[in-house]
């Protein structure tokens, strides 16, 4: 292990994969709220691309339910927001929810900007979330937050260009959207694990090393081809490669969620460089 971690680092078991759902289906559905908020115009598509991403997000929150021991004390999250990101993220949900409905029931431009934003303020949530535990070096470096964020626009992205193709063929604008987060995406996972990469070791840095390859080639390349490829087709031979790039992005980015936070979250340790003497000065 890397010679500054205290004794006996360990990967943390607290965080199993009901934790990651959280930052896997919340952060889709986040994603996919934004993305109909940027991108997809009033009509069937829309609507069920806000109803879809509503479900993930709730579907997240669940997952942390399931994690919980005394599940009726669920509601302790709400408490000090003030210095919590994870009570932040619980704050903005009941809104995220509100203006999403309220966009459905009543669309105009003050509605999607107001669900639009909600969206995004619960993807930067999770991204802070990891960010704030300072003992885990995978998720203390700043350069995981733009990743966290940009993966959930790409995964609502890609569902929603999926959606939009299901109701009719989806605007340049929907698939414009997903190829620059994909890009996006790529270039926030490329600074981070380069960043972090000399700091792990061991198993953690290998399971970290293994996401890179398949994010990159398979979940950003492949992607970006398949819809390249869809733009140019009529509807009839375009959704089998949007089903096919949307299944590869999301399907990438859930597992370097997962990754992150089961496999490649090293707790440090501690350490003690100074002890104190009883007495002394």
């Amino acid at each position: 292990m890397s010679s500054h971690f205290g004794p006996n680092p360990w990967i943390q078991q607290h965080w199993d994969w009901r934790a990651s759902g959280n930052f896997v289906f919340g952060g889709a559905g986040s994603g996919l709220l934004l993305a109909a908020a940027l991108a997809l115009p009033l009509g069937p598509a829309r609507g069920v691309s806000m109803a879809l991403g509503l479900l993930l997000v709730a579907l997240g929150l669940f997952s942390v339910l399931m994690k919980i021991g005394k599940p009726l004390r669920a509601l302790h999250v709400f408490y000090n927001p003030r210095t919590s990101w994870m009570a932040r993220e619980a704050w903005v949900a009941p809104p995220l929810f509100a203006t999403a409905v309220y966009a459905f029931l009543r669309p105009s431009t003050q509605a999607e900007i107001l669900f639009g934003a909600a969206a995004l303020a619960y993807a930067w949530c999770q991204a802070r979330i990891l960010h704030a535990a300072k003992g885990i070096p995978a998720w203390r470096e700043p350069r995981l937050i733009p990743f966290i964020v940009a993966t959930a626009l790409t995964e609502g992205a890609s569902v929603a260009a999926l959606v939009a193709l299901a109701y009719g063929t989806p605007s340049r604008l929907v698939y414009g959207l997903v190829a620059a987060a994909l890009l996006a995406r790529a270039g926030a996972w490329f600074s981070y694990s380069v960043k972090i990469a000399p700091v792990l070791a061991g198993r953690a840095r290998d399971a970290l090393q293994a996401v890179t390859p398949v994010l990159l080639w398979f979940g950003t390349f492949g992607a970006l081809a398949l819809i390249a490829a869809a733009s140019a087709l009529p509807r009839a031979y375009a959704w089998p490669l949007v089903a096919a790039a949307a299944a590869a992005a999301v399907g990438t980015g859930w597992r370097a969620k997962h990754v992150l936070v089961t496999r490649a979250a090293l707790n440090q340790g501690f350490s003690l460089p100074k002890v104190p003497v009883r007495g002394a000065r």
